[in-house]
């Protein structure tokens, strides 16, 4: 692990992993609370890197210090539930040469304790194969060798949120000290502007991102997040463009949607609403697992409301089933109890 001033869930995390991990290093990189304090709680490899505006260099650094067969990172605000420790577990009494093991990576859970997006990590690799992170910002390790993926899932669960500006200013500098993005961290770059506000410049870089050859889901949500900088006509024609490239699903077609309804063309709203129920569910890249069903019916329930009660509470039926706690579901509620 690499860590700053985690003090407020360092003790959640750690106590969790003291339950299958042989060995635990933390690597400190500037904290100023009680972060190391509460690290040497839990072990006795507890380390200082300089922080250097390389995320990078940090955890090529940590990993350098694992004495394991196998190494597993993780990041001080991660959660990994009581079901996933014993599955941790039971994949280590097998018998594998696996070079990497990819673990779900579920994150930005709603008061309801829903995930809104998922996606597979390498999260535990062979230390023998000498893997290298890469990126100052948003790293990664790319997987070679025998892959195997895992039904573990690893929970991202955040008591203080990013700084936004964080991240930019870390590209800003590489920019300015003369720095040359490879395409996905020009991807990255454009994400963060897009977080910031910085919508015309974040444009104009997914824009130059999507003439570059690149991992087929990052241009999948380099479409989305153009689509989210402009006006609806412009928003349309990105959308249509993502359908010529990659299969539906239901976001994209959430997003057709919204974008006919910003124009008032209500009944092709409906119709791209409905097409979002018949895709196929998402099983690779980011899955965003509301937009399977939950998202559309919900938004169907509230066009068809004036139009077609019936239908409308239909829909609105199918999105409660799926999430009966969910806040705007019990809104919505007391409508149709009326």
């Amino acid at each position: 692990m690499i860590v700053k001033n985690e003090e407020d869930v360092l003790s959640r995390l750690l106590s969790q992993a003291k339950k299958f991990a042989d060995e635990i290093v933390i690597v400190d990189t500037g904290s100023t609370d009680n972060t190391k304090q509460i690290a040497k709680n839990y072990t006795d490899f507890v380390f200082d890197f300089k922080w250097n505006d390389d995320f990078s260099a940090a955890r090529n650094y940590a990993f350098s210090l694992g004495k394991c067969d196998y190494l597993m990172w993780l990041d001080a605000d991660d959660f990994i539930t009581e079901e996933n420790i014993e599955k941790i577990l039971k994949l280590k009494s097998q018998n594998t040469d696996a070079d990497v093991f990819m673990c779900k990576y579920s994150m930005n859970f709603d008061a309801d304790g829903f995930a809104k997006l998922s996606f597979y990590r390498e999260r535990i690799l062979k230390r023998e194969k000498n893997f290298k992170w890469n990126g100052f910002v948003h790293e990664v390790i790319t997987p070679s060798g025998k892959i195997e993926f895992t039904d573990i899932e690893i929970q991202h669960k955040k008591v203080h949120p990013t700084p936004k500006a964080r991240n930019l200013k870390l590209y800003q500098k590489a920019l300015k000290n003369g720095a040359k993005f490879s395409p996905r961290e020009l991807y990255y770059y454009a994400r963060e502007l897009y977080y910031n506000k910085k919508y015309f410049l974040a444009a104009k870089i997914f824009k130059k991102f999507l003439k570059l050859p690149s991992y087929p889901p990052d241009n999948f949500e380099a479409h989305l997040f153009l689509a989210d900088c402009q006006d609806a006509p412009a928003a349309l024609s990105t959308l249509f463009d993502c359908l010529k490239k990659h299969s539906p699903n239901g976001e994209i077609c959430c997003k057709i949607a919204g974008n006919f309804e910003k124009l008032n063309e209500i009944d092709k709203a409906i119709f791209w609403y409905n097409c979002a129920l018949y895709c196929p569910p998402q099983n690779g890249g980011f899955v965003k697992e509301e937009y399977n069903a939950f998202v559309p019916n919900i938004e169907l329930s509230r066009l068809l409301y004036t139009t077609n009660y019936p239908l409308a509470k239909q829909h609105h039926e199918k999105a409660k089933a799926i999430r009966p706690n969910s806040e705007i579901i019990k809104y919505n509620e007391k409508f149709f109890e009326k």
